[in-house]
């Protein structure tokens, strides 16, 4: 059965879309089939695969608006080897559009019931707001991994995204859980990641992956070149933890916390 992950954090600049991205080059790399959903009207995760965000003919804003059908707006992540349903500018006029249609919250969830058999994975990067097209990916998934920094800041944040996830699981998605929280851009010479990393470790326990993503040059470049940090340098720190996420990602046998 298809795993439906929302990458998920209100709180910008905590490493989304390059999870989402770089995530879904490792799963690829271990024979996957991957659909990355990019829900971001910046179209980061568009641009991190390859594509140029300039010159589509449809995105995942016509296919919200039922205007289009996905398997016209999907593309093809050469670098990733994995599929994309991209997005860009035109995404932000799509949160004023929803909130007139009929089952606004679950647009992309109806959407991608046309392709779920055709893949293993389907990663979407989630917008950093707690708005309607965040809505329609809690909505679409069955679980969220959450990337976070570790600084005081995001635990205050995380406690917004969990009370989200309730609601959303009480009224629209009862089948959603947390997947996972992810500590990205760590670094272990600074006291307060350490910190904040071993209080994530204790209120959540084995739902904190063992897999740490350092702060790494090649992460932080290979945006600029159009690939995931896989394509760019395979021996990188950077590729290598992504890989290892994807691997404790497969070999996770347990179920999603439930977090009261």
């Amino acid at each position: 059965m298809v795993k439906i992950l929302a990458i998920a954090n209100q709180k910008g600049g905590v490493g989304k879309t390059t999870t989402t991205v770089n995530l879904a080059a490792s799963l690829a790399a271990m024979k996957q089939r991957v659909l990355l959903v990019d829900l971001d009207p910046q179209g980061n995760a568009t641009m991190g695969s390859g594509i140029d965000k300039r010159e589509l003919p449809v995105t995942i804003y016509q296919v919200l608006l039922g205007s289009k059908g996905l398997q016209e707006c999907r593309q093809r992540s050469g670098a990733g080897k994995y599929d994309v349903l991209p997005a860009n500018r035109e995404l932000a006029g799509a949160e004023v559009e929803l909130v007139s249609l009929p089952q606004r919250e679950t647009r992309l969830k109806d959407a991608l019931q046309a392709v779920m058999v055709e893949y293993d994975y389907i990663l979407i990067d989630c917008p950093p707001a707690l708005n309607l097209l965040t809505l329609n990916g809690l909505c679409a998934a069955r679980s969220v991994m959450i990337p976070m920094q570790c600084e005081y800041y995001a635990l205050e944040g995380l406690s917004d995204l969990v009370n989200t996830i309730r609601k959303v699981r009480a009224h629209l998605n009862p089948d959603l859980e947390i997947e996972g929280l992810l500590r990205t851009m760590y670094d272990p010479r600074n006291t307060l990641a350490q910190q904040v990393s071993e209080q994530l470790q204790q209120h959540f326990g084995e739902k904190v992956y063992r897999t740490v993503i350092p702060r790494n040059v090649r992460l932080a470049e290979a945006p600029s070149y159009g690939v995931p940090v896989l394509s760019h340098d395979k021996l990188s720190k950077g590729t290598q933890a992504y890989l290892a996420l994807a691997g404790e990602l497969l070999n996770n046998a347990a179920k999603p916390a439930q977090i009261s």
